[in-house]
């Protein structure tokens, strides 16, 4: 059977099983039917079933015991994390550009520029290997691309957009680095010293985006929704530290943790009259001013 089919397959199957219990036939029975639209052959036996659930526990952690009490099979153990719920959907968005030809005037895709992702195994590899890396870097503010030389630390994902962090041997800074404005792109043999003491994960901890704190520290940050506005945020929260403070038909008012940054006041703004800064002042001014200097745009000649 197709290596193809085989991962297809393996999907199906934690799919199906995280939406209820299921017996082998009805799995199988479940399969068919999805091969019949994606063109896949996905016909298994019990034998090649319990196989993939052995695979399945191996590679997404996620286990598949059957139970006689419902004469089914289920998921007792389901490592639902980031990274099994982004390689589930990526199989989702494959099966989908897999059917856009048949299917163009049903599917309309964005219209952007690459997002540099043809570099994301030489990054991981220097990253893994602890191998400086080195390219063109072009700002959108400048002419023409500077070459950097960087210690690899990790990869970020931000509206779409792949960043990766690093400590730039030129100033010994750590920056983040947009993917789709690499060039010449190259892993040197020179290996540096990861810092013990670096975690991706604590770095972001209070971070709204790709910017990194510069010496701030976290601050307490109001924010009032109208209720429309709030059941969006409801689903969405804008940060993991947002805590609901007031919820009813007149607004949500959600409490943050957070690094006031350019990336943070941009997405504030972008909600435009549906939200109000409650706390702190001082962001709450520099957000007057902001719509202060918009309204200038717009007045005219006397």
């Amino acid at each position: 059977m197709a290596r193809e089919d085989s991962i297809g397959r393996i999907y199906l199957i934690v799919k199906r099983l995280r939406s209820n219990y299921a017996s082998f036939e009805e799995i199988r029975d479940y399969l068919g039917s999805v091969a019949c639209y994606e063109s896949s052959d996905y016909h298994i036996s019990l034998r090649t079933f319990q196989r993939d659930c052995k695979l399945i526990s191996k590679v997404y952690k996620i286990e598949i015991e059957y139970d006689p009490h419902v004469k089914g099979y289920r998921i007792i153990s389901d490592n639902d994390s980031v990274l099994n719920q982004r390689m589930l959907e990526a199989y989702d968005i494959f099966n989908a550009l897999n059917l856009a030809e048949q299917l163009s005037n049903h599917i309309h895709f964005e219209d952007r520029r690459p997002q540099g992702t043809e570099n994301l195994y030489g990054i991981l590899h220097a990253i893994t290997n602890a191998k400086l890396i080195k390219f063109g870097y072009q700002k959108f503010w400048d002419d023409s691309p500077t070459n950097r030389c960087v210690e690899p630390y990790a990869l970020k994902e931000f509206k779409n957009r792949w960043y990766i962090l690093a400590k730039d041997r030129g100033d010994n800074r750590i920056k983040s680095f947009a993917l789709d404005r690499l060039t010449d792109f190259e892993v040197a043999n020179e290996e540096f010293s990861y810092p013990s003491n670096f975690n991706i994960n604590q770095h972001y901890q209070s971070c709204f985006g790709i910017i990194s704190p510069d010496g701030h520290q976290p601050e307490e940050v109001i924010l009032s929704f109208d209720a429309h506005q709030g059941k969006y945020i409801k689903t969405l929260p804008l940060h993991h530290s947002q805590e609901v403070l007031v919820d009813n038909e007149e607004e949500l008012v959600i409490k943050l943790q957070i690094y006031i940054t350019f990336d943070f006041k941009m997405e504030i703004l972008s909600y435009g009259d549906n939200v109000r800064v409650v706390k702190p002042q001082s962001f709450i001014d520099d957000i007057k001013q902001t719509y202060r200097n918009a309204l200038k745009q717009y007045k005219t000649e006397s």
